[in-house]
């Protein structure tokens, strides 16, 4: 039987700590690389921002948040399993607590952020399975009334390489994915606003 995956978390408090990753359909943890260049574009300090992991698996971006500071951090999945995982990650944690608070949900993220007041939150990551084209459309267009990235961060969509990034963009009028990377069958772009 082949062990669980780990990956680290890159920065912040809980620098360097693992996380297991389970063997999910569907479940594709943001790579070491991408996170990397991520939150270099984000800055080192989240300290204040709001932010939601949606379609979380596991937690590789929220925790990555949480270690840098950030305010309030929610992590949501609906799988059980990687719900679990993630509650498991999150107790290994916290021998040294994240300066914010981390809720985990087991939920479904579209039904959440529907029930986000606008605004709510400064930072949101979309990054679901990539079969699901329609949930990343969804999502992408309810996080633009969401968002609000005056204070820093932005949205941030990972979607798979053989999508055009104008297709995203399409979605998101008002917003410019100033951050743009291509990783092997991965496209990401971090969307602002422009209103910071």
């Amino acid at each position: 039987m082949e062990l669980p995956k780990k990956i680290r978390i890159i920065g912040g408090n809980w620098r360097s700590r693992l996380l297991t990753v389970l063997d999910i359909p569907g479940l594709r943890p943001t790579t070491d690389r991408i996170r990397e260049t991520l939150f270099n574009w984000l800055g080192q300090d989240l300290s204040g921002l709001r932010c939601l992991d949606l379609f979380a698996g596991t937690g590789a971006l929220g925790f990555e948040a949480a270690s840098r500071g950030a305010s309030f951090v929610a992590l949501l999945e609906k799988d059980k399993k990687a719900h679990a995982n993630l509650r498991t990650n999150f107790q290994l944690l916290q021998s040294s607590p994240a300066a914010g608070i981390v809720e985990i949900l087991h939920r479904d993220s579209l039904e959440y952020l529907k029930q986000q007041t606008d605004y709510s939150s400064h930072l949101i990551f979309i990054d679901p399975p990539f079969g699901d084209a329609h949930l990343l459309d969804l999502a992408v267009i309810e996080a633009a009334r969401v968002c609000d990235d005056s204070e820093g961060g932005g949205i941030y969509v990972e979607f798979p390489s053989s999508r055009p990034r104008q297709e995203i963009e399409a979605l998101l009028p008002g917003w410019d994915c100033g951050k743009y990377l291509e990783a092997g069958q991965v496209k990401a772009c971090l969307f602002r606003s422009g209103r910071g």
